[in-house]
C-alpha cells in the first residue's frame, strides 16, 4: 500500500518529501531518500531504479559511493542521494519511475517536464519591436539559452543596413561572443543605431548566436520615424557682408532640409539693430522635401544714421518642428561723401604746403 510518506512492507520503508517535481528539459534533479528499518533485524537490501526511459540517466549514492545494495540496522535509517538527469530531447509531460528495495518496498516518483525540449540553442526576446528616429539608439533585451549538454562558445552577429551600428552587450560590456555552460542562460542587450540618412520605414534586422555545433537566430524589428532638421546659410557659406547706412543691400540665403522628413510652413524671421529693416522674398516656404534646398532673397536696409562699424543680426528659420538660427555680421562702411571730403582735405593740405614752400623756401 502506498502512502504520502512512501511505501511500507515488511517493516522497511522508503521516504522523500518531494514525490512530484516540475523541471525543464536538461535539468538535474536531486533527491534525498531515507530507507527506514522498523524491524528488529538488520536489513540488507538490493536497490534499483526502474521506469526511466533509456535516454534518462541517474546516479544512486550513499555518502560518496555509488551503490546498488545497502544494510540498515534495526530501528535506524540510512539516507541515499538520487540524481536524475532530464535529457534535452524530451517530450512535455509527466514521467513516473520507482526507487526499489528489491522484493521489499518501492517508492514512486514523478517528474513533470514543463516543455518539449531539444538539443539546441535559443535566442529570444519579449519585445522585438522598437521605434525611434534616425538619431535614436534602439535597445532590445534578449536571452541566449544553451540547451545542449556541452559548454558552448557563441559568436554574436547581425545583418544591418549599410551605415547602421549594431552592438551586443553582456554584463554591461560590449562583446562579440559569450560562453555558456550546459542548460544555462545569458542576458544580452542589443543596441541598434540607424545611419543619419536612413529613410523612415520598418526594417527587419536578423541577429544570430553561432557555434560550430548549433545556432540560434532572432529577427528584430526597427521602426525608423522621420527626423526634422534644417539649415539656414548662404550659397558660399559666408554669413557676413558689408553695407552702407540708409542703402538697401540684397542678400542671397539658402534653406536646406537636413532631416529625413518633409518640412512644412517654414518661416523666416530676423532680429535687427534698432531702426534697421529686412524683408524676405518669399517670406514663407510651403514645403521642403528631405535633402532639398530653396533659395531666398533678403533685402537689408541699415538705418541712415548707422555709425560705421560691425553689427550682428540674427536670422531665424522656424516651423513647429525646427528652430534654426544663424548670426549674420554686417559691416557698415563710411559714406562715399565723407570719403571724398577726406580726399579733398588731404589734397588741400598738400596744396597749402606747396604754396608755403614756394613762398618761404628761398629765404
Amino acid at each position: 500500500m502506498f502512502t504520502s510518506m512512501g511505501t511500507q512492507a515488511k517493516d522497511l520503508s522508503l521516504y522523500t518529501p518531494n514525490t512530484r517535481i516540475s523541471a525543464p528539459p536538461g535539468a538535474s534533479i536531486d533527491y534525498t531518500i531515507d530507507i527506514i528499518n522498523e524491524s528488529s533485524v538488520v536489513r540488507n537490501e538490493n536497490l534499483s531504479v526502474t521506469g526511466l526511459p533509456s535516454t534518462w540517466t541517474y546516479t544512486l549514492q550513499s555518502g560518496s559511493y555509488h551503490i546498488d545494495r545497502i544494510a540498515v540496522l534495526p530501528g535506524e535509517k540510512k539516507s541515499l542521494k538520487l540524481k536524475v538527469e532530464v535529457p534535452f530531447q524530451v517530450n512535455k509531460g509527466i514521467q513516473t519511475f520507482y526507487v526499489n528495495a528489491i522484493n521489499t518496498t518501492s517508492l514512486p516518483l514523478s517528474i513533470n517536464v514543463t516543455e518539449r525540449g531539444a538539443a539546441e540553442s535559443e535566442l529570444s526576446t519579449t519585445q522585438n519591436n522598437m521605434q525611434g528616429d534616425n538619431s535614436a539608439t534602439l535597445t532590445y533585451k534578449a536571452t541566449l539559452r544553451n540547451r545542449t549538454a556541452e559548454q558552448q562558445h557563441y559568436s554574436l552577429r547581425g545583418d544591418v543596413p549599410r551605415g547602421w551600428n549594431l552592438t551586443f552587450k553582456a554584463d554591461f560590456k560590449a562583446v562579440t561572443s559569450v560562453e555558456l555552460e550546459p542548460n544555462s542562460t545569458k542576458e544580452l542587450t542589443i543596441e541598434l543605431k540607424p545611419s543619419a540618412t536612413t529613410a523612415p520605414g520598418v526594417y527587419t534586422i536578423p541577429v544570430k548566436a553561432l557555434t560550430g555545433a548549433t545556432a540560434a537566430a532572432l529577427d528584430l524589428e526597427a521602426v525608423v520615424t522621420g527626423s526634422y532638421a534644417g539649415q539656414l546659410t548662404t550659397p558660399d557659406g559666408r554669413v557676413s557682408t558689408s553695407a552702407r547706412a540708409g542703402r538697401e543691400k540684397e542678400l542671397d540665403l539658402v534653406l536646406r532640409n537636413t532631416g529625413t522628413s518633409t518640412l512644412h510652413n517654414l518661416e523666416l524671421r530676423s532680429n535687427l539693430p534698432s531702426n534697421w529693416e529686412l524683408r524676405f522674398e518669399p517670406e514663407q516656404q510651403d514645403s521642403l522635401q528631405a535633402g532639398e534646398t530653396a533659395h531666398v532673397k533678403a533685402y537689408l536696409k541699415p538705418h541712415k544714421n548707422a555709425i560705421p562699424g560691425d553689427y550682428v543680426t540674427s536670422l531665424e528659420l522656424r516651423n513647429p518642428e525646427i528652430n534654426t538660427k544663424v548670426s549674420y555680421r554686417v559691416t557698415i562702411k563710411t559714406p562715399a561723401l565723407w570719403g571724398w571730403l577726406g580726399v579733398l582735405l588731404i589734397m588741400g593740405a598738400l596744396g597749402g604746403l606747396v604754396l608755403m614752400f614756394r613762398k618761404y623756401g628761398r629765404r
